[in-house]
């Protein structure tokens, strides 16, 4: 394995290990939190799933998000299909997407753990040499963009969301919301 897919690999558990253990915990009331008013958030679509807010164009400003938004947008960044092709592998497993998004904090981790895996799946196939290589044409816009790059925006995902996530969850327990804050 060359050192630059070792380093990636190694940021990437990094990463992911640091969320995954602030997520310890973490329970239905607080993932659905809504620290402000006009929050993004999942919510139930009447057919027993969950949809996440969203808009067709980027709002500006953007709003505030919940844990739970946070949570299903990494869900789908990390297990997204575009991962693997636009790294040159093949796609491992056909994914769970179409179930709606996870209604219940339990939930939630349980996916975010399945979309880490198949993330890291993709990475660790990667053939070290081809790390700088551009993605061509299958990455659209971003085809001159090297491999290496779209798995460091990815990890920028997965760092700067985490890191919101545990921010939302000191928040939730420095105002006293919900019970056992210490309030």
């Amino acid at each position: 394995m060359g050192r630059i897919k070792g380093d990636l690999l190694l940021l990437s558990d990094f990463g992911y290990g640091r969320l995954r253990d602030r997520l310890a915990g973490l329970g239905d009331e607080e993932y659905l939190w809504e620290p402000a008013g006009s929050c993004w958030s999942v919510r139930p679509v009447g057919d027993g799933t969950y949809r996440a807010d969203q808009s067709p164009t980027p709002p500006d400003p953007p709003p505030l998000t919940t844990i739970a938004w946070r949570m299903c947008h990494l869900i789908g960044v990390l297990a997204a299909r575009r991962n693997a092709t636009w790294l040159g592998v093949e796609p491992l497993g056909r994914g769970w997407r179409g179930a709606g998004e996870p209604g219940t904090a339990d939930e939630a981790v349980r996916r975010l753990g399945l979309a880490y895996t198949r993330f890291r799946g993709h990475l660790a196939a990667v053939d070290a040499a081809t790390l700088g290589d551009p993605m061509g044409e299958v990455a659209g816009g971003y085809g001159e963009s090297s491999r290496a790059s779209f798995v460091l925006h990815e990890l920028d995902e997965l760092i700067h969301h985490g890191a919101e996530i545990a921010a939302l969850r000191d928040l939730y327990r420095a105002t006293g919301t919900g019970r056992g804050s210490g309030a």
